[in-house]
């Protein structure tokens, strides 16, 4: 697994259909905003693993973490984590997991995340996403699992 982890202030997803916009998941305020793209090996354990991580990482103001102020995740599926693009002009994707392998997994990080104590916002698996954020710092890093 594989998740590029942004401390922010407020961020947001709107999904975008054949009757209209919709924001599926927001958060507001200080917390985080985490891609999670899932390749071909990846188990229910490295989920819990990242959730673990991605609670108590101290990365926010002060070098707290989630779990230290109760600040919420925005957790979107991000397949494009995987992409190659080191040959030709076009990326590849054959290191990303297929959907029916993939967000079972997401949605695991999600539980597992929630049964830690977490607030959790989601994305949409496999839709037209519009994600807004406000990078605070900016702070940026990538977690692999």
């Amino acid at each position: 697994m594989r998740a590029v982890v942004q401390r922010v202030d407020g961020a947001s997803v709107v999904v975008t259909d054949g009757s209209g916009t919709e924001t599926v998941g927001e958060i507001i305020g200080e917390g985080l905003c985490v891609l999670v793209g899932v390749t071909h090996d990846d188990t229910p354990q490295k989920a819990a693993q990242l959730a673990r991580k991605l609670w108590s990482l101290r990365i926010l103001t002060d070098e707290k973490s989630c779990s230290d102020v109760n600040a919420p995740l925005l957790v979107i599926s991000q397949f494009t984590l995987y992409g190659d693009a080191r040959k030709g002009r076009r990326p590849t994707w054959n290191a990303a997991a297929p959907g029916p392998v993939a967000e079972p997994l997401v949605d695991e990080v999600v539980a597992q995340l929630r049964s830690l104590g977490a607030q959790v916002e989601t994305g949409s698996f496999g839709a037209d996403m519009r994600v807004s954020l406000t990078n605070q710092g900016p702070f940026t890093v990538l977690i692999e699992m």
